[in-house]
């Protein structure tokens, strides 16, 4: 096998020519006869850019990591105001009025489940859940209790 450079010179100059006229990588690619990904390294190590460079800069690792934490927050909050709203919780159990199989389940609906996944008697509460949240009201103060790591007994 002959030891053939990718980039000669003739390749070089049709790479800057094609890339003048405005041809997209892979059709500058296909004319020239090397992949995509070689006409992609070329040209950033010739450094040709197209176009101005981007007004505004990306963001910064530390940025895009507090856009992520939004999403807590926005929980937060939802939880927040349901505290508020709430009288303290009840002794007895939570009926669940609307009670729905897996298959029946979706986001209009309770996930809270009911039962021992497997057994013939498993399903799920399907109340109107919280908005924001997956379960209802009285399951939502069950699951986030605020200051408290309690296992809940649940009485079904």
């Amino acid at each position: 096998m002959l030891n053939v450079p990718t980039w000669t010179t003739d390749r070089v100059e049709l790479l800057k020519n094609h890339f003048e006229a405005g041809l997209t990588c892979r059709e500058i690619a296909a004319s020239i006869g090397v992949s995509r990904n070689a006409v992609i390294g070329k040209l950033a190590r010739l450094q040709l850019t197209r176009g101005p460079a981007r007004a505004e800069p990306r963001p910064t690792k530390a940025a895009r990591e507090r856009s992520r934490k939004s999403i807590p927050r926005l929980q937060y909050k939802i939880l927040q105001a349901v505290y508020e709203n709430a009288e303290p919780l009840p002794e007895v159990a939570i009926t669940s009025e609307r009670r729905c199989s897996l298959f029946e389940l979706s986001n209009q609906r309770c996930r809270w489940p009911i039962g021992t996944p497997g057994a013939e008697d498993f399903c799920f509460c399907g109340d109107t859940p919280v908005e924001g949240m997956p379960y209802c009201t009285g399951h939502t103060r069950l699951a986030y209790r605020p200051g408290s790591r309690q296992r809940v007994a649940r009485a079904y």
